[in-house]
């Protein structure tokens, strides 16, 4: 796995720690570098989703990454990844959305597969990504969506307790309805460690460590 580069895109620098210390773990050998701005969520939060401009702004990101000698390209915010799509078709490089090996994960576990998202914006573009990644495995699903009302905001005010109190609520709701709970944001990953044994009993899958192991395999 020697001399390759990831290239990582950010909407939050909150999350270069998280990563880094995951590609340490599971990408020994593997360069990386990070790309990050916070502008394009709240442009997409101010716009209630993702718009061309926006769109574009992810295209010329990914095209810059490449263009800095990545090998591998992976954007780690959900909102976006209608863009990160669009933007894979056209690069000479793979390019990878975060929450894509997370879906496949969750799907290949269960069949009654629950979301959880701080963000609306986010809620829909992983609802949607776990029912195509279902066809595309050919299995069917049920999907149980719930939106943290408020989780957000507070993180973003430097509130986390409150942030990590309203998702542990959720997933305590959600777990006896569903086989396995996936969490749509990277930003919600630390709250899972945090929970009693006895809220983990339904598996529960976040996008960071699922998407660097799965990066492990491809990238050797």
């Amino acid at each position: 796995m020697s001399n390759k580069t990831l290239g990582l895109i950010h909407t939050s620098a909150t999350l270069i720690p998280v990563f880094q210390q995951l590609c340490k773990e599971h990408l020994p050998g593997v360069t990386t570098f990070n790309i990050v701005d916070d502008s394009l969520v709240k442009n997409i939060i101010s716009r209630g989703g993702l718009t061309p401009a926006i769109s574009k702004r992810v295209a010329d990101y990914v095209a810059s990454a490449q263009d800095s000698g990545a090998d591998y390209i992976m954007v780690t915010c959900s909102s976006i990844g209608a863009a990160v799509e669009a933007a894979a078709a056209d690069a000479k490089v793979p390019v990878l959305r975060v929450d894509q090996p997370m879906a496949d994960e969750a799907v290949k576990m269960g069949k009654r597969i629950g979301v959880i998202a701080t963000l609306a914006t986010t809620l829909e573009p992983t609802s949607d990504l776990v029912k195509r990644r279902a066809e595309v495995a050919g299995k069917e699903i049920e999907l149980v969506a719930k939106l943290c009302e408020g989780a957000f905001d507070a993180l973003m005010s430097g509130d986390a307790a409150t942030h990590d109190a309203i998702v542990t609520a959720a997933l305590r709701e959600l777990s006896p309805q569903v086989d396995v709970i996936l969490l749509a944001q990277a930003s919600m990953a630390r709250v899972v460690d945090a929970l009693d044994e006895a809220d983990k009993k339904t598996p529960i899958v976040a996008s960071p460590p699922t998407a660097i192991q799965y990066l492990a395999t491809v990238m050797q």
